[in-house]
C-alpha cells in the first residue's frame, strides 16, 4: 500500500502515464488526472465505478488473468495490453503494467496499473499493417499465455491426476473401474496436450 501512494504522488500529475488502483470489489478506487481527463467524456467519474467500463469486453478476462498472476507473485509488475474506448465508437490500444495491492495484513487489498497510449506506435507498425491482427495478437503476451496455460489451465487437471492415483488403491467394480480407466487417460491425453502447448517438460 506504501508503495502505491508513492507511486501516486509521482503519477497524479502525469502528462503521459495512466494510473489507476481497483479495489477487491472490482471497481476503480482511484484514477490519476490524465486517466479521468480522458475517458471522463465518455463514462463520466470513473471511481466507484467497475473497472471493464472502459474497455473491449475480450479483454475483461485478459485484466482478470493477469491481476490473478500479480496477486499471487507479490512485488512483481505483470503486463498487458487493453483496447480502450475512444469515446467515437472505437478503441485505442493502451500498454499496461499489472501489480497487486495489499493491506497491513498482507491480504490481496486491490491491484494498481500503470499504463500509456500506444494506438498510434501500434497502427504504424511496418509487422502489423492490419488492424485487426494488430488487436488479435495483443491480447496476450506470450509470457502471459505460457503462465497461463502451464498453472492456472493445468492445475485443475494436475488435481484430476492426482484423485486418480488414489483411486487407483481402491476395489471399483467393473462398470466403474471402466469408466475410471477413462477419465485418468483423458486427463493424461489433456495433460500432455497443456505442455505440448506450454513447451513444459514432461518428468512423469
Amino acid at each position: 500500500m506504501h508503495q502505491f501512494e508513492e507511486t501516486k504522488r509521482l503519477l497524479d500529475d502525469s502528462n503521459i502515464y495512466y494510473l489507476i488502483a481497483v479495489g477487491v470489489d472490482s471497481n476503480y478506487s482511484y484514477v490519476n488526472k490524465r486517466y479521468q481527463r480522458i475517458f471522463e467524456k465518455v463514462h463520466g467519474n470513473l471511481v466507484g465505478q467497475h473497472f471493464s467500463l472502459t474497455m473491449h469486453p475480450d479483454d475483461v478476462e485478459v485484466c482478470r488473468a493477469v491481476s490473478k498472476l500479480a496477486v499471487n507473485h507479490p512485488g512483481k509488475a505483470f503486463p498487458a495490453m487493453i483496447r480502450k474506448h475512444d469515446g467515437k465508437g472505437g478503441y485505442v490500444i493502451t500498454q499496461w503494467e499489472f501489480k497487486a495491492i495489499f493491506d497491513a495484513a498482507n491480504q490481496p487489498a486491490g491491484m494498481f496499473c500503470i499504463g500509456h497510449d500506444i494506438t498510434e506506435f501500434m497502427l504504424n507498425s511496418t509487422e502489423l499493417k492490419d488492424t485487426k491482427e494488430i488487436l488479435t495478437k495483443t491480447k496476450l503476451t506470450l509470457d502471459q499465455i505460457n503462465y497461463i496455460q502451464s498453472h492456472v489451465v493445468r492445475k485443475p487437471i494436475a488435481n484430476i491426476m492426482g484423485l486418480t492415483l488414489l483411486l487407483e488403491s481402491m476395489t471399483m467394480e467393473p462398470g466403474v473401474e471402466n469408466m475410471f480407466k477413462m477419465i485418468n487417460e483423458s486427463a493424461k491425453e489433456l495433460d500432455q496436450l497443456i505442455r505440448n502447448m506450454a513447451n513444459i517438460p514432461d518428468h512423469s
